[in-house]
């Protein structure tokens, strides 16, 4: 019995990906029935060629297809370039209806028309940000495909809002498996004057955080943009950093401010809708989307109050019992329980 994963090939750390590669290398791990797989698509370059041809010459259509089930192609040549998980990679489109169950990410949920239900092939759905779950504007396909799946797995409460929002679909038909953080001791005299970011995520915003922030930002204090690091560097760098500032922005669930929290720092910013589901003081201070000068000014506040490392670490301890991989691996195993009936 086989798990397959389809997921976007990449050539950079993408944190939704890292999930679900986690998620594969567990299965393969837990004493089941089953093995899993990941197979990573690309578009072909036909395609691509297309696509640069529609640019060039400004055709507009009001309808966003996506990516279309004839227009991608195996990546054949994916290779460990960026992730770490031990896990085993299909490189054929060619699934057995009596053994292999599809797990498709929401973004790739309208794939399940053409490549799975004409050829009553049993697939579930992942959906790690139910924000992007009009990846297609063929809403009918939408309709049938999470009408058909035989599971619809969720990572946050805030997306399972936006799935029975959006589609007719019945609670019991989500299971939510927790996101995971690594459980890291943090040594606090170790850390130093160092006020972290992530420059990708609303990059406007941020420049101008940082703009405002620079008069009266004390000289001891140092800003670091996290930018091109391996994953290792982040932690290095989030366990010396003293405050992370978030500019999350529409996010499923938002797992970069709650790792930086779990690595002993006091996070400012943007919830991205789905971190309200963990951000609470004194870990968290939120800042409404868009409000740069009150962003600000709660930097300068976090700054001129003393830290009680006390304090955060007994938060950090809740949210690394919370989010632990132990409680993961169980999850994961639920989910194999409910599909084991389609076998």
């Amino acid at each position: 019995m086989n798990i397959i994963y389809l997921l976007p090939s990449e050539k950079k750390p993408a944190g939704g990906i890292k999930v679900i590669l986690d998620h594969s290398q567990i299965i393969n791990e837990t004493k089941n029935k089953f093995n899993s797989s990941v197979l990573f698509i690309k578009k072909k370059k036909s395609t691509k060629w297309k696509n640069s041809l529609t640019k060039l010459i400004n055709f507009k259509t009001n309808n966003y297809l996506g990516w279309r089930a004839n227009e991608i192609t195996v990546d054949k040549n994916i290779t460990n370039q960026w992730f770490k998980s031990k896990i085993n990679i299909k490189k054929t489109l060619n699934f057995d209806k009596k053994q292999d169950l599809v797990i498709l990410p929401e973004i790739f949920a309208h794939f399940a028309k053409d490549l799975l239900i004409k050829k009553n092939i049993n697939y579930a759905i992942f959906v790690q940000n139910g924000l992007a779950l009009n990846f297609t504007s063929e809403h009918k396909i939408l309709n049938e495909v999470y009408d058909k799946a035989k599971l619809i797995i969720s990572v946050s409460s805030h997306i399972d809002r936006c799935i029975k929002k959006a589609f007719n679909i019945n609670q019991s038909k989500i299971l939510r498996i927790n996101q995971s953080i690594n459980s890291i001791k943090i040594n606090f005299r170790s850390k130093s004057n160092l006020i972290t970011y992530m420059p990708r995520k609303l990059p406007t915003h941020s420049n101008l955080v940082l703009f405002f922030l620079r008069i009266k930002l004390h000289k001891k204090w140092k800003i670091l943009p996290i930018e091109d690091m391996s994953h290792e560097n982040v932690v290095k760098t989030l366990k010396k950093s003293k405050i992370f500032l978030s500019f999350s922005n529409l996010e499923g669930f938002g797992l970069p401010p709650l790792e930086a929290a779990s690595l002993g720092n006091l996070v400012v910013g943007y919830t991205g809708e789905g971190g309200k589901e963990y951000w609470k003081t004194p870990l968290f201070k939120k800042v409404e989307q868009g409000d740069i000068l009150s962003f600000v000014s709660k930097i300068e506040t976090t700054l001129n109050n003393q830290i009680d490392y006390k304090l955060i670490e007994y938060h950090r301890l809740v949210i690394l019992k919370k989010y632990s991989h132990d409680n993961q691996i169980k999850k994961i195993i639920k989910m194999l329980n409910i599909l084991k009936k389609y076998f």
